[in-house]
This record gives C-alpha cells, sequence and structure tokens, in this order.
C-alpha cells in the first residue's frame, strides 16, 4: 500500500508458564511482522497483570490501527483479550503458537488461551480472526495483511464521500441507491451533483486546455487521428471538469449518469473521461451505479490500484470462460500489452472516445456491495484473466472463474444479481471476506 500499514502489537502471558520461552516467542513475532514491511504499535514485552495490560491498551486506543494483533503468548485467562477488544477500535487478530511435544511440562498452552478468548468475544459479539502457527509462518503474515487490509478499509469507508451525477437510467433498478442505507452501514456520505452544472463546467473549458490534453493523452493512446476532433476534446473536457469537481467536493469516487445526455448535449462519450479518472485511481462507475462504483473503490483500496465496473457478457460452459466488458472505461494499466490501447467510438451512439483494448492476463478479485435482496451483501469472486484477442469493442477480457461458469451465471440469476462487477487484479478474496466480517455484513460467492 502507499502507506504501510499500522498494526496494533500486545503479547499477553501468566507467569505461572515458560517465561522465557514467551518473551522469545513475542519477540520473534514482533520482528517477523516489522520485516513483512507493518508499522507496529506497541512493545514486544509481555503483559502480563491488569495493570501492565491496561496502560497498554490505553496507548493503542490514542492510535489509529489497521488491525490489532494479540499474541497469546502463554495462556491467560479470557480478560487480558476482552479488555483489549472493548479498548481498541480496530480489527482484532489473535495468535497462537504451536509447541513440541516433549512429554514434559506444556510450557506455553497458547492454543488454549485463544480458544478461551474466542469463546468469550463470540459471547460479546466480537469479531476476531484467527492464526495458529509459528512466528515466521508465512501464511501467518498473509492473514495479518488481510485483517489489516480490511481493517483499513473499514476505516476509510467512514470518511468516504461519493458523489453521483444525475440519476440512473429508467429501468436499470440494479443501479438504484439508498443513501441512508449506507450511511448507517458504512459510514459512506453521497454528495449529489446535478448534470446541467457539471456540463457547464465541461463547456467552459477553454480550447487551449483541450488542445493540451489532446497532445497528452494521444501519446498514450492510438487512433485519435481517425476520429472527430471536436468530439475527443469534448471527452477530455469531460475528464478535467470531472477532476476538478472531485477535487473540490471531496468526492473519493463518482457514479455517473453517463447516458445518454453526454451523447445528445455534450456531443461525446463520458467513457473515456472515466477511464482516464480510473486509472488515476478516482473510481467512475457506469449508470449512475453508486453501489458498483463503491464496490470500485473498496476494491482499488485493498489492491493499491485501480478497479473496473464491468459486465458479464457471455458464457462459454465448453471452454469454462467468460467474458467482462465495458463500453470503453476501463483502467489504461489493465491493458494486455499485446493490444496496445486504441481510442474508438462507442458502440452504439458512434461517437468518441472510448478506450479499446483487451484486459491484461492475471490473477483477478471480482467484488459487489449488493442490496438485490434488500439488504447489504458482499458478493466475492475470483479468477484468472486470459490471454486472449478482444472479445467485443471497448474494454473486455475472457475470464476463468474459480468455479465452473454455468455455476456462477446460476448463482447471479438465481440470486437476481445486479449487473455491474467491480474487477480488480490480484487475490484479495480474504480481506473481502474479512471486510465483510468487520462490517457485518453476509457474503455471497460466486
Amino acid at each position: 500500500m502507499s502507506c504501510p500499514l499500522r498494526l496494533g502489537f500486545a503479547a499477553v502471558a501468566r507467569t505461572t508458564f515458560d517465561v522465557a520461552l514467551a518473551e522469545t516467542t513475542a519477540q520473534a513475532t514482533w520482528q517477523a511482522l516489522k520485516q513483512a514491511g507493518f508499522e507496529l504499535i506497541g512493545e514486544a514485552r509481555l503483559l502480563t497483570d491488569q495493570d501492565a495490560l491496561h496502560a497498554a491498551a490505553r496507548a493503542l486506543a490514542n492510535e489509529p490501527l489497521d488491525a490489532l494483533v494479540a499474541l497469546q503468548a502463554t495462556f491467560t485467562d479470557s480478560t487480558f483479550i476482552t479488555h483489549l477488544a472493548e479498548a481498541v477500535d480496530a480489527p482484532l487478530l489473535l495468535w497462537a503458537v504451536p509447541e513440541a511435544r516433549t512429554g514434559e511440562r506444556l510450557r506455553l498452552n497458547s492454543l488454549c488461551g485463544i480458544n478461551l478468548a474466542g469463546h468469550a468475544l463470540t459471547l460479546r459479539g466480537q469479531a476476531y480472526e484467527w492464526v495458529y502457527a509459528a512466528p515466521d509462518d508465512p501464511k501467518a503474515i498473509a492473514m495479518v495483511d488481510a485483517v489489516a487490509r480490511a481493517g483499513r478499509v473499514r476505516r476509510r469507508l467512514r470518511e468516504a464521500r461519493i458523489g453521483i451525477l444525475g440519476d440512473p437510467p429508467i429501468g436499470f433498478d440494479s443501479c438504484a441507491l439508498d443513501a441512508e442505507q449506507l450511511r448507517h452501514r458504512l459510514g459512506v456520505q453521497i454528495v449529489r451533483l446535478d448534470l446541467a452544472d457539471v456540463f457547464a463546467r465541461v463547456r467552459g473549458i477553454d480550447e487551449t486546455q483541450r488542445a493540451a490534453m489532446y497532445e497528452q493523452i494521444g501519446a498514450r493512446i492510438s487512433g485519435l487521428g481517425a476520429l472527430d476532433r471536436a468530439s475527443v476534446t469534448g471527452t477530455l473536457a469531460v475528464y478535467v471538469a470531472l477532476r476538478t469537481l472531485a477535487a473540490e467536493l471531496g468526492c473519493d469516487a463518482l457514479a455517473v449518469r453517463c447516458w445518454p445526455e453526454f451523447f445528445t448535449e455534450l456531443g461525446c462519450a463520458a467513457c473515456g473521461a472515466m477511464a482516464l479518472l480510473n486509472t488515476e485511481c478516482l473510481p467512475c462507475g457506469c449508470e449512475c451505479d453508486a453501489n458498483g462504483t463503491l464496490s470500485q473503490l473498496v476494491l482499488q483500496w485493498l489492491a493499491d490500484q485501480p478497479a473496473f465496473g464491468t459486465d458479464l457478457v457471455e458464457c462459454n460452459p465448453v471452454e469454462d470462460t467468460a467474458v467482462v466488458w465495458h463500453c470503453g472505461q476501463a483502467p489504461l494499466n489493465m491493458a494486455d500489452p499485446a493490444t496496445p490501447v486504441r481510442g474508438g467510438l462507442h458502440s452504439n451512439r458512434r461517437l468518441p472516445l472510448v478506450m479499446e483494448f483487451a484486459l491484461k492476463p492475471g490473477r483477478v478479485t471480482l467484488a459487489r456491495l449488493s442490496r438485490a435482496n434488500g439488504e447489504l451483501r458482499w458478493v466475492i469472486g475470483s479468477g484468472e484473466m486470459l490471454a486472449a484477442p478482444p472479445s467485443f469493442s471497448g474494454t473486455s477480457g475472457v475470464l476463468r472463474f474459480e468455479r465452473p461458469v454455468h455455476a456462477v451465471l446460476s448463482t447471479m440469476m438465481s440470486q437476481g444479481l445486479e449487473h455491474h462487477l467491480a474487477l480488480t487484479y490480484g487475490d484479495h478474496a480474504a480481506a473481502l471476506r474479512t471486510l465483510a466480517k468487520l462490517l457485518a455484513l453476509p457474503v455471497l460467492s460466486l
């Protein structure tokens, strides 16, 4: 991530167990986390009594933490962990370590400690994650990373602002917004913008600035010369206006009513502008889909790279593949180097500027904050984007899901899910599932 993930660290123990081994374990865990790149808040020393525990908890409570690692260095009663959980507003990860079967004294009894703590936390309705592993276990470090990423996203959501430009097109029920639901469940604020005001800003972008943008973008994509220049510069003016407006209003993402008014009022497509903004990590969603745009933002924050709002448009059960597509607003860094980015026409409206390319191969995560059943839940899927030529004009990719494609399609249709999914590169399903738990939202797997 752009800034190191911040972990609170507390190692709890009782002096009736092997203190020397517990201290060695705590130091080893601290060093493993530090070497993994985490910023650590707290100390590696053992907290063996309530006074020391309460002092450490007060210090941790004053820090903005992405996660709290509670190392069960030895067995303790559950009050040690429950006090940390109550005092510190951060996702909690319980860590127990294995010990050798020597036939002699049980030196740490760490596993039983997190078992006791987990029961107490469950009785109190407190969410937690856990690992049972040696301090340098890569899988344990990966779990800490997933929990901390989820915790950081939860913190950021409490201050997130989504700009809404216009209203969803008629008949696009899947793009409907319940602003109060988002505010209440996630802390997200909605900022309403009027399309007419946005268009006025676009028209106010002078020719000098449009020409400069034209030259700049022409160096990055091909085919601009074959397109109507006035329409292309219109799209680029949309990009400038939306970027400026988002900065003025403090918006983290924009859900845009991209048609028909951009075509009918401005004579250009919004798609190319949205592709550029997506590339710059200002997520923009089509058809005024606020929840879809928020899904892009969450994936972007988890992955620390852009996300793409897409449709599932074709499935081939024989090849076990699917095509994800949209008309031309995917981030440019998602382009397959084998098929360089070209400027093109919107497939239906026949106006520029849209971005045309095939998505690059690699591991991908798909997600959707869905309200198909009236309540919020996370839809999560994973797969592999394959190297393939463009399936359709615009931006498209050939995807093999982890599950058979007919099962994925059956889930989407039987559950009545929305038609937009957010997509980013990398495997972020574990962090998404942790985030869902932190937000007390159910998960539906694609």
